[in-house]
Formats: C-alpha cells, structure tokens, sequence
C-alpha cells in the first residue's frame, strides 16, 4: 500500500521531434552597376558640353555692348508727415509704503 502523505509519482512524456533549422544565404546578384556607369558617364558629358563652350572661342561676352552707363534719377525729396501736438502722459506719484 503507498503513503497517501506522499505525492504521486511524476512521469514525463517526451513526444517532441528534433528540429533542424537551416539557413540559406541568398545568392548575391552583381546589379546596379550599370546604372551608376550610365550616370557617371552622363555627367562626364555634361562637363564635356559645359567645357565646350567656355573655352570655345566663340565667347559672347566679348561681343557684348558697352556697359559704361550713366543712369541720373531725380527724385523729389520726401519729408515727413507733420504730427499734431500731444501732451506726453504724466507718470502717477507713487503710492504710500506698505506697512509690514
């Protein structure tokens, strides 16, 4: 006969399949090259064309008109408005001392 003060035995049912995890790095793709050469090569045409026509000599700031002018503007001399005549506040006297 068992002891009714002690606790039953405890059985411990194991029913759990070993997991396996597998990582898988994904395959690197070599992309996105072409379109940072087709950008550098853009700007490097742009800087060609800029080039170009800076040193070309076909300058058209040369063949500019001459910018000696002499500009005179007569204004008529502003003065200001004239303000009536008001009598500035009088600052009140100050009050007794407080009492402490």
């Amino acid at each position: 006969m068992t002891d009714p003060n002690t606790p039953p035995e405890r059985v411990v049912i194991v029913d759990r399949q070993p997991q396996t995890n597998v990582n898988v790095q994904p395959e690197r793709r070599g992309g996105g090259g072409g379109f940072i050469a087709f950008l550098i090569g853009g700007l490097v045409i742009v800087v060609a064309v800029i080039a170009y026509v800076l040193l070309s000599g076909n300058n058209p700031v040369s063949d500019a008109a001459d910018t000696n002018v002499d500009v005179d503007v007569n204004l008529p001399k502003m003065e200001a408005p004239n303000l009536p005549d008001i009598e500035p506040p009088t600052l009140p006297s100050p009050g007794p001392a407080p009492s402490n």
